[in-house]
């Protein structure tokens, strides 16, 4: 598979859910001493990688669980932020400047911080209460998180069947790793079909409209310089519809939880319009080993490995570096 590294992708998948010990262990300890909210905290990314876990709260629970952009919070504040809350931060580099200012306003305000990096004395690890660290370069936060939720869900009875579930998902390494070679001729395909597409227009809903927005901000435009618009599934048909041509290229991210319809519909409607629709759907994948009542929690780590396959090589049908920036990290701003 162009630039896949087999080991190394499963060496640092197996590190984040090999955190699933210390995990259960932070979860019980807050949820015995009575923590009432948490703040999923996030800039770009790292940010749009909290709704999953926040709309899976929102949905099955009536424990406060909200996303917040670090920088905004930073300034606007929030009223329920104090010690009764835990605020959770996560950072590839562990050196993002928005992230390492949150956690100051955060402990400033009393609350626990935790983190989940890959490098244990970059700023992110070592300016919180709790670091919970992976090997480098692991990518995404997911697994984590999932485990996070899940588990907290559990301890307060609105998650059925968390021992059955972490025991499947310890084999999540090996499940991606199948992912990965199934997609790579589709992936292979969409870009020979796109090296030419300067603009993209992408839906999703449900616990993948984060990665939907994630995809597009942060892959088709900040490593590719391409043009996007994107729209969750359940808003498609309140304004941006109307950007849709005959030859748009339309992406399409399809999961497994109660929002398919949803994504169904502004499917219907974008083929009666467009010629150029192309849909990435988590069902195409057999996960084995995971049962059909946990599938639709994986959405978000599915896609995310569907689309790696898509950006390398989109990377090189458009010999466009996914390192290249021009502003980001490269610039003062």
């Amino acid at each position: 598979m162009l630039g896949f590294n087999e080991p190394e992708f499963v060496s640092q998948v197996t590190s984040a859910v090999g955190l699933r010990p210390q995990i259960e262990e932070l979860v019980d300890r807050l949820v015995n001493e009575g923590f009432k909210h948490v703040l999923l905290v996030g800039a770009g990314g790292t940010y749009a990688q909290m709704w999953p876990y926040e709309h899976l709260a929102r949905r099955s629970s009536t424990f406060d669980v909200r996303a917040a952009i670090a920088a905004e919070l930073i300034v606007s504040g929030d009223a329920r932020l104090g010690e009764d809350t835990v605020a959770i931060f996560t950072s590839v580099s562990g050196t993002t400047d928005d992230t390492i200012r949150a956690i100051e306003y955060c402990k400033s305000k009393g609350a626990h911080t935790v983190s989940f990096t890959g490098h244990a004395d970059s700023p992110v690890a070592t300016k919180v209460d709790t670091a919970l660290v992976s090997q480098p370069k692991t990518w995404p936060f997911d697994m984590q998180l999932l485990l996070f939720m899940t588990r907290l869900l559990s301890r307060r009875g609105e998650f059925d069947g968390y021992e059955k579930f972490a025991a499947e998902f310890a084999g999540i390494p090996e499940i991606l790793v199948e992912v990965a070679k199934q997609a790579e001729p589709v992936a292979a395909a969409f870009a020979e079909a796109h090296k030419d597409s300067d603009y993209h227009f992408l839906i999703g809903g449900g616990n993948l409209w984060g990665f939907t927005y994630l995809y597009s901000m942060c892959i088709l435009e900040e490593m590719q310089w391409l043009r996007t618009t994107r729209v969750h599934s359940a808003e498609f048909f309140h304004g941006s519809l109307e950007l849709i041509e005959e030859n748009t290229s339309v992406i399409i991210f399809q999961g497994e939880d109660e929002t398919r319809p949803l994504t169904d519909r502004a499917e219907a409607f974008a083929r009666r319009v467009s010629k150029d629709v192309t849909v990435f759907d988590t069902r195409d994948y057999p996960l084995t080993g995971i049962s059909p009542e946990f599938r639709g929690l994986l959405a978000p780590l599915v896609l995310d490995t569907v689309m790696s396959r898509v950006s390398k090589h989109l990377e090189r049908v458009r010999d466009h570096s996914l390192d290249l920036r021009r502003y980001y990290r490269v610039m003062d701003y």
